[in-house]
């Protein structure tokens, strides 16, 4: 039985088969029975450090969901885990991390850059995903919006609808004012040059 541990770009935890193509980590998101049942509490938005990693990384292994250790979620690919309001990990994505907050404009303490990233990406006291509105064509390749209630990526001039099993074909792109998902920190660092790993069909 899947564990709820794969993230959606809508910023839902859902339980699903299909395999991720990065690693997450956010603190703690189970209690010590999670192991057996794969279910996570309602401690999601408690840290404000949300790191996307690779899956492989100096033979290192894990046991799921195990007791009083971080919560392992997976992402299709790094633009679900953009949109969903991760950054790239410091440690295993060294590179990556460097040039995403070199992109994104910002030097220092990265607790500062994740301060503001956290503020851009939740709603205060309720728990969910913080969206803002812009024009479809101000919007970076990497994005994500929504249609209707559910969520797609703009990539090359098309729109393609994302489900929990992957991409759907590619659609027109849209015009207009859309719903954005991808945090506007995030947006900034794509619009300047960062450029999201895509598993496209």
């Amino acid at each position: 039985m899947p564990r709820q541990n794969r993230v959606q770009p809508t910023g839902e935890i859902i339980a699903t088969p299909t395999r991720g193509g990065f690693l997450g980590n956010r603190g703690v998101l189970h209690d010590d029975t999670a192991h057996a049942h794969g279910q996570l509490t309602h401690r999601r938005w408690r840290h404000k450090a949300w790191v996307c990693c690779v899956l492989d990384f100096k033979n290192r292994r894990r046991k799921l969901m195990t007791p009083n250790r971080y919560t392992e979620l997976f992402f299709f690919d790094e633009a679900v885990a953009l949109a969903a309001g991760h950054r790239p990990c410091a440690e295993c994505r060294r590179a990556d991390y460097t040039a995403f907050l070199a992109a994104a404009g910002h030097s220092g303490k990265v607790a500062d850059f994740d301060k503001g990233l956290h503020s851009a990406r939740a709603i205060p006291r309720l728990f969910g995903q913080r969206r803002h509105t812009a024009e479809a064509n101000t919007l970076p390749d990497g994005s994500f919006i929504l249609t209707g209630s559910k969520p797609a990526l703009l990539w090359q001039d098309a729109l393609h609808p994302f489900t929990p099993t992957g991409y759907a074909s590619p659609i027109a792109k849209p015009s207009g004012g859309v719903t954005v998902l991808t945090p506007e920190p995030t947006l900034a660092a794509i619009n300047a040059g960062y450029i999201p790993s895509v598993r496209l069909p």
